[in-house]
């Protein structure tokens, strides 16, 4: 399960040299970006009166360069040539404003990448933002990334997964933000002076994805002892494969947070809940991708199969054990998956030996998405403190609350005269912390997913835009 080394890159960006990359104008925009958001505040603004503060001046001739490169460059992406005016002009009134908290609403409404989705064609963004599970702080940025729609993804999104706002993508290149583990590119962590009524797309680097998948899951199967099949181990070794693998889940997971018995906001951005509500919700989006990707694989589709494997492992040995633990809810759905295949006897851990009974561990997977898709249908029927409750009811069914939790003590233990999201502060931190198997596996896997920060595939060959 040796990784092929050659084939994943954790420097700055991609190696293939590329119309925008390769030109020197790629360098000048770097460089300026880099100059420039190393002064920036949380929030974007430049502090002129802070100790170590630039001078207004240099940071203006580095906004010029900035708007140079990117004025030498747009002819490479005509595609994209009423953002770039739009962008240019944003950095600008920036400039001349002071320097204040940045507005680019007009440069985001006017990029549209999804309004022609295809196959290698290449973006260079230039946004103040945060990058999620990377920079929380809306600094400058600029990127250069690459399509993923091949035919086949195209036709299944026409005909059976509707998502015209999805976007899979690769990075060519960026600047600090993204030398991080955050592996989206998200319209709403953009600075804006009022959030737009809808968004027009959400990207997904299926590159880092699948890399930082092939690294950690081969370091995992080492660790366990766990020997795959080997349409499974195949995986590890087609960074090619595994990106489309990652492309077609993640497609299926975006829908799937509008889709169904939903008793809340879908996204749950404008509510306050506990976090393994969120980490339900993301954990029965994969559970749906699951389910289908098993459809797909009836239907022909060998990318089905992979997706499968790859919800899998990942879940079972990736999440639980990255991040800190703190509300860490990406983890808490991967813990979950593994008690629950554990206790029904879908896989063991036994003489220091992970198996694994695949065709047990599918049917065992989609029962435990039946359970939370019963939790969601009659959840709409209850107050959402008792949604909440039941919710709770079932992930601490399988994994052993803290001890010292209020919530495990059940509603008695709770001040319920309280409006339900001030009962939120009642969570702990880590409410359902690691069990014995996941706190040894996580020191074992420590240096290996400390080592996918800033982790990109090296392309094979160079598309045309």
């Amino acid at each position: 399960m040796t990784e092929t080394m050659a084939s994943i890159s954790s420097n700055g960006g991609g190696s293939a040299a590329t119309p925008v990359v390769a030109h020197p104008a790629w360098g000048a925009l770097k460089e300026a970006v880099e100059t420039i958001r190393q002064d920036q505040s949380k929030d974007g603004s430049v502090d002129f009166a802070a100790e170590g503060a630039p001078d207004r001046a240099d940071l203006a001739l580095a906004v010029d360069r900035a708007v140079a490169a990117v004025d030498e460059l747009a002819p490479l992406l005509p595609h994209d040539a009423e953002y770039h005016r739009a962008v240019v002009a944003d950095l600008r009134r920036w400039a001349d404003d002071g320097f204040g908290v940045p507005d680019f609403l007009d440069s985001l409404l006017a990029f549209r990448p999804t309004a022609t989705r295809a196959d290698g064609r290449q973006h260079l963004v230039v946004f103040p933002m945060y990058t999620q599970n990377g920079n929380p702080d809306r600094n400058l940025e600029a990127v250069v990334f690459r399509v993923v729609w091949p035919d086949w993804l195209a036709e299944l999104e026409r005909a059976r997964y509707d998502n015209p706002l999805f976007l899979g993508i690769t990075f060519e290149d960026f600047t600090g933000g993204y030398d991080t583990n955050s592996a989206v590119l998200f319209p709403e962590t953009i600075a804006v002076r009022k959030a737009p009524e809808r968004f027009s797309w959400g990207a997904i680097f299926c590159d880092r994805e699948a890399a930082r998948f092939r690294r950690v899951i081969s370091a995992a199967c080492d660790v366990t002892s766990l020997e795959l099949p080997d349409e499974a181990a195949g995986l590890l070794t087609d960074q090619g494969r595994c990106q489309e693998t990652f492309v077609l889940w993640d497609m299926i997971h975006d829908r799937t947070h509008s889709h169904g018995d939903l008793p809340f906001d879908p996204f749950m951005i404008k509510q306050r809940q506990p976090f393994w509500m969120y980490g339900l919700e993301e954990l029965r989006c994969d559970l749906t991708a699951f389910d289908e990707a098993g459809r797909l694989a009836a239907d022909g589709y060998a990318q089905g199969r992979d997706v499968q494997y790859a919800i899998l492992l990942d879940r079972l040995f990736r999440f639980p054990v990255t991040g800190e633990r703190n509300r860490n809810y990406d983890g808490l759905g991967g813990q979950l998956l593994f008690a629950y295949l554990h206790q029904n006897d879908a896989l063991r851990w036994r003489d220091n030996h992970l198996t694994i009974d695949w065709d047990r561990a599918r049917a065992t997977t989609v029962a435990l998405r039946e359970e939370i898709e019963t939790l969601y249908r009659r959840g709409i029927d209850r107050p959402k403190i008792v949604h909440w409750l039941k919710a709770y009811e079932l992930v601490s069914a399988h994994l052993s609350p803290h001890p010292g939790s209020r919530w495990a003590k059940g509603p008695e233990a709770l001040d319920l005269t309280l409006p339900p999201r001030k009962l939120v502060d009642d969570v702990l931190p880590d409410e359902f912390p690691l069990s014995l198997f996941y706190e040894a596996l996580a020191r074992k896997l420590r240096t290996v997913i400390a080592s996918t920060r800033g982790i990109t595939a090296a392309p094979t060959a160079t598309r045309a835009a």
